[in-house]
C-alpha cells in the first residue's frame, strides 16, 4: 500500500510512556501524534494564524477517523505527512499518514473541521480570499498525493 502526502513534519520517536501492556504504541498516541503535529500544517499551510483567531473565527473538529494499519513499537521512528483533501465554504477535510522508517503506512487519519464564528459559536463561511487559498491548496495537494485506500469521510462541495 502506498500513501504519499505532500506536507511533511518532523518525525517522532515512540517512547516507553507511549507503549501499552501489549508492547506497542497505545492507540491514543496515534491520535495525539496526528493532532499535535497537524498544528504546524494548520498554521503554515492552511493559514489559520493568530490574526485569523483574533478576528473572531476558529475551527472545531466535527468528525475524526483513524485507521490502524500496522503497529509501532518502542523506539520506532514515526514519519508524519498531511494534506488538505477537500474544502467547501464552511468545512475542511484534512488527511494524514503515519509511516514507519521505511515509508510504509502504519495509520491513516481523516478529520472534518468546521469554520466557526466564535461570537455565535456556529459554522460560518470562510472569507473569500481565505477560501480561495484553501481551494488552491487542496487542488495542489490532490495533484501531488497518492492514496491507495478509500477515503471514508466526505464533505459536500
Amino acid at each position: 500500500m502506498k500513501i504519499n502526502l505532500p506536507y511533511k513534519v518532523d518525525p517522532v520517536v515512540v517512547s516507553k510512556d507511549m507503549c501499552d501492556l501489549n508492547g506497542h504504541m497505545n492507540v491514543c498516541f496515534y491520535h495525539q501524534i496526528f493532532e499535535d503535529n497537524s498544528h504546524i500544517f494548520y498554521t503554515n499551510e492552511l493559514k489559520f494564524t493568530d490574526d485569523h483567531f483574533a478576528s473572531g473565527f476558529s475551527t472545531f473538529t466535527l468528525e475524526d477517523n483513524v485507521r490502524y494499519l500496522k503497529e509501532f513499537l518502542l523506539d520506532d521512528i514515526i514519519n508524519i505527512e498531511y494534506a488538505l483533501y477537500s474544502v467547501n465554504n464552511k468545512l475542511l477535510h484534512m488527511i494524514g499518514c503515519l509511516k514507519d522508517k521505511d515509508g510504509n503506512p502504519s495509520a491513516f487519519w481523516e478529520t472534518i473541521l468546521g469554520h466557526i464564528d466564535m461570537n455565535v459559536r456556529k459554522t460560518a463561511n470562510f472569507k473569500s480570499d481565505h477560501l480561495e487559498h484553501l481551494i488552491n491548496l487542496s487542488e495542489s495537494h490532490k495533484s501531488e498525493m497518492r492514496i491507495d485506500l478509500d477515503i471514508r469521510l466526505k464533505i459536500k462541495k
